[in-house]
């Protein structure tokens, strides 16, 4: 791989989005409430009380956002099925109305030469389903894999790739253990049993969709992140292990090596059945990796150094992370799938003026992070995508919607979208890197007069 030729042949470029932030329209056309409808709902959960009802209004809008899209230049957009949307209840009768949304969508898409990247699981349980213990409840990743079933006969045919799962830490630590995620619960015991329950439901959903003749590529996405141990103290690389296993390995080692992993103070796992790892290392097609920051173990406190800076988010911005996370996987793990690094971005404080949104700060984050991951690229990781997070700023969970990761400029009030100078650039990447891949294909020419 050389500086002309960054990227392989068929490397597919995207973007990226989820439904509960974008699609609005919680209570039309038959959606059922969500645990995030509840959650942001409650007084004091989210900034300014903001929800999810509007949103960016894509549900209506999805027509505008396919063209915008389309603008962009990309190959693929990854996005995310409402399960509430298509099974109010998350068991029992199935909403055709939210179902034929989809069916929509995937077709303009189709239309535009965009290929459908879905999700099944970003968040947004049916709240009926966690009235009867949600995912501390061993019911409920069976009634996920029935979802998911629905999903690969409806969809399966027309998709380029179905995730199980995105991030399936954000929804047992964030949601069950620190609690500023739906459902909102603090407990250790619990939220390592939702864990397990969410990569048995993985498992179970593979299978599922297997069963009934998907022919699109199956995988999960999971957020990881390279973890620094902030001196060479004992505590400080006790500490880096520790983070590194709860938060990559745990939901790795599970699919990959068929245990949960072990580490200085680890010490909370979940009640595990009989044949739980056979299901849960079901083949996968593909890994989605969604990387943001780096770790720093600290166990003074000692903050990170931060020399390239940091996000709106308060995250350090630390591109080698990337390379240094891909590459110690595939030490750590041998032959994986196929990876795609399925959220990559940051949140900016942007602001329009004068009809441009300025953003220098993202597009230096692309950048960095693309030469980050060529850098993995060149040490044999096996990448074939990106997809930038997000095409919109959106409802960032219990952020509201003070923080933005667009490429997209959203005025919440008018919903007029904005193309920013980072969207610009992104195009202008991936045309270079298109050409850049199809001259390294051609064959050089002859000398003249021969050899």
């Amino acid at each position: 791989m050389t500086a002309a030729h960054p990227y392989p042949p068929g490397f597919v470029w995207g973007v990226a989005t989820s439904a509960y932030q974008i699609e609005g329209a919680a209570n039309e056309d038959g959606r059922g409430p969500s645990i995030w409808d509840i959650f942001s709902h409650t007084p004091g959960r989210t900034a300014n009380g903001d929800t999810g009802d509007v949103a960016c209004d894509h549900y209506h809008r999805w027509r505008d956002d396919v063209e915008l899209i389309a603008s962009l230049g990309v190959d693929a957009y990854r996005f995310s099925i409402a399960w509430p949307r298509v099974q109010p209840l998350g068991q029992g009768a199935w909403n055709e109305q939210g179902l034929a949304f989809y069916d929509r969508l995937v077709d303009a898409l189709l239309a535009r030469g965009i290929k459908p990247h879905a999700t099944l699981y970003h968040w947004d349980l049916p709240q009926a389903l966690q009235d009867q213990g949600g995912w501390q409840n061993r019911e409920t990743a069976q009634r996920f894999a029935d979802y998911a079933a629905q999903v690969a006969r409806r969809l399966g045919d027309r998709l380029g790739s179905i995730a199980t799962h995105n991030e399936p830490w954000c929804t047992a630590t964030l949601g069950h253990l620190v609690g500023k995620f739906a459902p909102g619960i603090q407990d250790a015991q619990i939220a390592a049993q939702v864990s397990h329950h969410l990569l048995l439901s993985h498992g179970l959903a593979l299978q599922a969709m297997r069963a009934v003749g998907t022919r699109a590529p199956l995988g999960i996405v999971l957020n990881q992140s390279s973890v620094t141990a902030a001196t060479d103290s004992e505590a400080d690389r006790q500490k880096a292990e520790r983070e590194y296993a709860l938060f990559v390995r745990w939901y790795m080692d599970p699919i990959f090596k068929g245990r949960y992993p072990t580490a200085p103070g680890v010490s909370v796992y979940p009640a595990v059945h009989d044949n739980d790892f056979k299901v849960i290392g079901q083949k996968l097609d593909f890994l989605g990796i969604n990387y943001y920051t780096r770790i720093w173990a600290s166990s003074e406190g000692l903050p990170p150094p931060k020399p390239h800076g940091e996000s709106d988010m308060g995250w350090e911005n630390w591109p080698q992370g990337l390379t240094e996370l891909l590459v110690g996987l595939k030490r750590q793990y041998g032959e994986l799938p196929p990876i795609y690094v399925t959220e990559n971005g940051i949140a900016c404080a942007d602001r329009l003026e004068g009809g441009r949104v300025a953003d220098a700060q993202r597009i230096e984050y692309m950048r960095s992070h693309l030469a980050a991951l060529r850098a993995a690229m060149a040490e044999g990781v096996d990448v074939r995508g990106f997809f930038y997070w997000s095409l919109l700023d959106n409802f960032e969970w219990d952020s509201g919607y003070d923080k933005r990761f667009g490429l997209v400029h959203v005025d919440y009030a008018s919903q007029r979208r904005t193309l920013k100078d980072s969207a610009h650039w992104y195009h202008g990447h991936i045309d270079a890197a298109r050409a850049a891949t199809l001259n390294a294909q051609r064959p050089a020419p002859a000398l003249a007069g021969g050899l």
